[in-house]
Parts: C-alpha cells; structure tokens; sequence
C-alpha cells in the first residue's frame, strides 16, 4: 500500500485505487495526482479493505480481474462494510460485455468503465459521485443531529425516557408486520424518534404537572405536533414523516389534533403512530399514573378498539402482533 501526496496541490478528494498489476496502479496514481487527488494503492482485496479501514476514503476505483478476491466481490464487501453510508466505487476492467456490467451494478457498482478508458470521463465522474457523497454526508449529519436531540430531549423527564426510541422501533415492527415496504418501515422508525420533538417548546412545569392541565397548558402541549413538523420540515429528507409528526394525535372519530381530521383522511403512518404512541405510554409510567401490565393495556386496546381513538382495523393487527411479539420489548407485570 502506498499513499502518494503532493503538498503543493490542493487534494479534494482522496481516492483508493485497486490493482494487482504495478504498472496499472502507476498510471491511475500519476492522472489523480496531476489532478491534486490524494491516492492511497492497493494491489489486492485484503490490502484494499485494510486501507479504508485506516484511511478516510473518499472513492475506490477497482479492476475486476484480481487473484483470490475479484472486483466484484470486493465491491460488494466495500459497500456492506458502510452499510446505509453512501460510497461510491468504480468498476474499471477490460470487460465490456452486458454481463460483467450487470454483475457489477448488482454487486452494488456505482458507474463501470472499460479500459482503455477517456481521462476526461474517469475523472468527471469521480468528481460527479464524490459530490454526490458528500451532499449525502452532509445530510446524514444534519439527520442525526436532529435525531439525538430528539432523543435527549427525554432527559428533561424521567418519565418518558426512552419512549421515543421504542415507539419509533415497535413502529418499525409493526410497519414489518404489515408487510410495508423496508423505505416505509424506516419512514416509521424515524417518525417514532421524532414525533415528541415538538415538546423542545415546552416548560418542564407543563411537562411533569401531575396535576389537571389549564386549558392554556392544553394548547401548548397540542401545539408540539406543529413545531415538531416546523422543525424537520428544512431538511428535504424529512419531508416523509412530516405528516405522521403532524398528525399522530389526530383521532379516527375526528375529535384530535391539531386539524380534527377523520378515518382514512389521517395519513396511514400517523395511525399506525398513534396506535404504538399510545400503547408506549400506557405500558409506562406517567407522573398523572402508573404504568400498566402488558396484558392490560392489551385487553383495554381490545374493549376500546371501536371507540373512536383509532383505526380499529389497524388495532386488530397490533394487538395480534403484541400478543405474538410483544414479550420481547415489554415485561408482563
């Protein structure tokens, strides 16, 4: 491994090179250099991964026709080792067929270029999927900030401490359950993170009041549902669990908040939120109250499933799933 730096070039990008023959890496590192790109070469799979590992990488750019592990499966481990992080790999070969390009694209190739390659291109789309990293790195952060304040944001009340986090996972399961989609189970888990955000506005008094609420105090907490939707609403990623922060205390018979909407008008993830919101709370202790038994709170979901509060057909499904699954998150006490 060989990291090749030039001080007197501006290096914007860092880019890992993965080659078996010498005079293949020579050529990649001395184009990259010339354009102020800082280089790190590896002449195998192993060298490759240990190099990332160490190093912060911008962008590898692997030939498929390697000895013990070949492009296409170091591809694969690049892209499995960052999970949901974005990074970009090139695949550069002397194959042109249609079908090493698709095994390269199903390996989780980002662009694939046949050799002898145009200077020009490589390195327009090398800017082009590093640019794109970036934006996504920078969305990431601003997500994650935004989310562990939600999270600290239970620290104000020992009451409510970690309810955000397992309203937005039972959320998630129950998204599961229903047999949603992996993007809209992941809309619910973040929307369960975030649907308390809006309290950020509101008084510890008015938070840990035991006692009856002024109708003042009424206003406030109902009005967290629209700060919290005011809050996440400048990030372009968050616009898919606008609606379910926004509307999650809206009630099936019309008599929620903030919009009195009613049945089906209610946006599907903000009643399945409702539903895991209001369990999460019964099966924990509230300064008004103690927590109940899981095989309580069951047994009141089933007596008031049509009283207006929810979907009841949505219910039906989530008491079968708590039944089933619900040992794992909550202790029957």
């Amino acid at each position: 491994m060989s990291a090749v730096q030039r001080e007197d070039v501006k290096r914007e990008i860092s880019v890992l090179v993965v080659d078996d023959l010498r005079s293949n890496l020579e050529l990649l590192e001395a184009i990259f250099i010339s354009e102020g790109f800082n280089v790190y070469a590896a002449q195998d799979g192993r060298e490759a991964l240990r190099v990332l590992d160490e190093n912060d990488v911008d962008i590898a750019i692997v030939d498929v026709m390697m000895p013990d592990m070949d492009g296409f499966e170091l591809c694969e481990r690049i892209k499995d080792s960052h999970g949901a992080r974005f990074f970009p790999v090139i695949m550069l070969t002397a194959l042109n067929d249609r079908k090493s390009r698709v095994t390269a694209l199903e390996r989780g190739a980002d662009d694939f270029i046949s050799k002898p390659f145009d200077r020009v291109e490589l390195v327009a789309k090398i800017r082009s999927l590093v640019k794109l990293k970036m934006l996504q790195d920078e969305l990431d952060h601003s997500e994650n900030i935004i989310l562990t304040l939600a999270v600290a944001l239970e620290s104000r009340d020992p009451y409510t401490k970690g309810h955000s986090v397992r309203v937005g996972e039972l959320s998630k399961l129950f998204g599961e359950y229903l047999g949603l989609g992996s993007r809209d189970q992941e809309v619910l888990r973040k929307a369960g993170y975030l649907h308390d955000i809006g309290k950020i506005a509101m008084s510890e008094q008015v938070l840990l009041k035991k006692d009856t609420l002024t109708r003042e105090e009424k206003d406030t907490v109902r009005r967290h549902v629209i700060v919290g939707e005011e809050i996440c609403r400048p990030l372009d990623s968050m616009k898919s669990v606008l609606s379910a922060i926004r509307y999650h205390h809206e009630r099936w018979d019309g008599r929620g908040f903030p919009d009195g909407l009613r049945g089906e008008e209610i946006p599907l993830m903000a009643r399945i939120l409702a539903i895991v919101d209001s369990f999460d709370a019964m099966v924990s202790s509230r300064p008004y109250r103690q927590k109940r038994s899981l095989s309580e709170v069951v047994e009141i979901m089933k007596r008031e499933r049509n009283d207006g509060q929810w979907d009841p057909n949505l219910i039906g499904y989530f008491i079968d799933m708590i039944r089933a699954r619900g040992g794992e998150f909550y202790a029957d006490d």
